[in-house]
């Protein structure tokens, strides 16, 4: 693993994007997209820029899909999976029963250089860009909206597994400088509301269209005027995390919120089984690692005819005879992905109408404990085909009843259960499978991002 100064510093190509080789099996996935970053920065063209845009989709996408990547081990994290991969133990004695190692690349260490080596690839696009000739004011404003709304998701991503240690912001530092400064949370989410807010302002600017292609995954959100709705989005989901729900009710509002569409509306990391591209490794038909929480179906609500929420009959299946390792035990599997092309989602309508009910619980009034529970019941009836509930007695029961709906409705699309249930101190709640497992709350940081530190931050 590389820390941020070495991978923001090296002139390698960003083509390489080669996954950390360990014990289970992980892809290298060449990026056929990028040009070399000499290329991008010291002879910049609309074709350059064009790859290098396009390039940022790959990394964004990078180590989603893998079944040691960030859907698969936040998942573990929140008691959504477990991966019974009998070449690596690493997924039961690292994962459940702790603790999670720096030293470790592909498991306490992992979900970190990528992303910072994508923002890198950003940074460059925005140094490159402006000078350019062939492209136009306008189009130069759609791929600086593009480039930060993608870096303000790779920033998400890194502090939702880094949590309270904090996370580098300022990365354009020289190779023999000292390594970036460890930002605190606060600081990090700052910086992710800064840049959504700065692509918002370009994409507004932009023109009809963008100077590259967006891929199948933004299908419907392929123009600026669309894709601002993603940003607008992702900007939602920042918010709730922060606590600024009036804030997030405007971010929601300009989203692509529709109680009325379908709720798979949204924006998703595309995958396939074409030659070269890279194929969605949650995809597990025959159970042989991927495995679900047995307190999925055991959780479950049942819908008025008596059969479980038709959440769990969607994304579960019940596998023929129990499987056990090491004093783990489940009867279910996902089957969330049904092809090595299934598409992971992004951010999705179900999430937003859901971040619409928790901000609304947030603001914790009469009327808004009210509107949460209309977009509560939406979800409720829309996609688990459950009876309706009834008004609030509280913001704790409303809350109690928005977890488990995010719970049902997001399951295994990106570690939403294992990040909410730490925001509300409810990590101590989730069930362990035998006495000596544990849920961290945080990954902690890589060996290579805590040696060039004295003294070491916290996390380390």
């Amino acid at each position: 693993m590389h820390s941020p100064r070495s991978i923001l510093a090296v002139p390698a190509l960003v083509a390489a994007l080669a996954l950390t080789p360990s014990a289970c099996g992980d892809l290298v996935v060449p990026d056929f997209n990028n040009p070399s970053i000499e290329d991008l920065t010291a002879n910049a063209t609309p074709t350059t820029i064009r790859q290098a845009a396009q390039g940022m989709l790959v990394g964004a996408r990078s180590y989603m899909s893998a079944q040691n990547g960030y859907v698969s081990l936040l998942g573990i994290l929140g008691r959504e999976s477990y991966n019974f991969d009998a070449a690596d133990t690493r997924f039961i004695t690292e994962m459940l029963i702790g603790p999670l190692d720096g030293g470790s690349p592909a498991f306490g260490a992992n979900l970190f250089s990528l992303r910072y080596r994508n923002i890198r690839l950003g940074n460059a696009i925005l140094a490159a860009v402006g000078p350019v000739a062939g492209l136009s004011a306008q189009q130069k404003e759609a791929v600086r909206g593009f480039v930060k709304t993608i870096q303000a998701h790779d920033l998400l991503m890194v502090i939702n597994t880094r949590d309270d240690y904090g996370a580098p912001i300022d990365v354009d530092i020289a190779p023999t400088g000292p390594p970036a400064p460890i930002a605190t949370r606060t600081e990090v989410f700052a910086r992710i509301v800064l840049l959504l807010n700065e692509a918002d302002t370009h994409l507004g600017a932009a023109g009809a269209s963008f100077p590259f292609s967006l891929g199948p995954g933004f299908t419907g959100f392929d123009t600026p005027t669309a894709f601002r709705r993603v940003n607008r989005a992702l900007k939602a989901r920042v918010d709730v995390y922060m606590g600024n729900y009036a804030t997030a009710l405007t971010s929601l509002a300009a989203s692509f919120i529709d109680p009325a569409a379908s709720l798979d509306l949204g924006a998703y990391h595309a995958f396939s089984s074409a030659s070269g591209d890279v194929e969605n490794l949650l995809y597990d038909p025959t159970a042989r690692a991927l495995l679900a929480h047995p307190s999925i179906t055991a959780d479950a609500q049942l819908q008025p005819g008596g059969a479980p929420d038709a959440r769990v009959g969607r994304k579960i299946v019940t596998l023929a005879a129990p499987r056990t390792v090491q004093g783990v035990t489940t009867n279910v599997a996902f089957s969330v992905y049904g092809s090595p092309s299934a598409n992971i989602p992004l951010i999705r309508n179900e999430e937003l109408i859901l971040l619409r009910a928790e901000a609304n619980i947030g603001i914790n009034t009469a009327p808004s404990l009210a509107l949460a529970q209309a977009d509560i019941n939406t979800i409720r009836q829309r996609s688990g085909n459950l009876a309706a509930v009834g008004a609030f007695a509280s913001q704790a029961a409303a809350r109690t009843e928005l977890l488990y709906n995010k719970r049902y409705s997001l399951l295994f699309e990106g570690g939403h259960r294992w990040i909410d249930m730490r925001r509300y101190g409810l990590l101590g709640t989730l069930p362990l499978a035998q006495p000596s497992h544990t849920v961290p709350s945080r990954f902690p940081f890589p060996e290579a991002e805590c040696l060039p530190r004295n003294p070491a931050p916290a996390g380390c």
